[in-house]
């Protein structure tokens, strides 16, 4: 979203908004901002690397994978 549109949608809440809705608002969105945070920067548990690493070994199994010639087939139409 770009600064414009998110300046509007600010003033647009300032002018409707009550204080104690405002207030709400600003601490649903600072507690929804910390999870995302945590969940971008909390690594990841031996568990959830080998689960991972086994559904990769079943989709390779299942011949669900790109050859590197489609790989950089793909790349070419995608960048250009």
């Amino acid at each position: 979203m770009s600064t414009a549109a998110l300046t509007g949608l600010l003033d647009y809440l300032y002018g409707t908004l009550s204080i104690s809705n405002m207030r709400w608002i600003g601490e649903h969105l600072i507690e929804h901002a910390n999870m995302k945070e945590r969940e971008q920067l909390r690594p990841y548990t031996m568990k959830e690397i080998d689960e991972m690493l086994d559904d990769a070994e079943a989709a390779f199994d299942a011949g669900d994978f790109l050859t590197n010639d489609e790989v950089f087939h793909h790349k070419k139409t995608v960048t250009v």
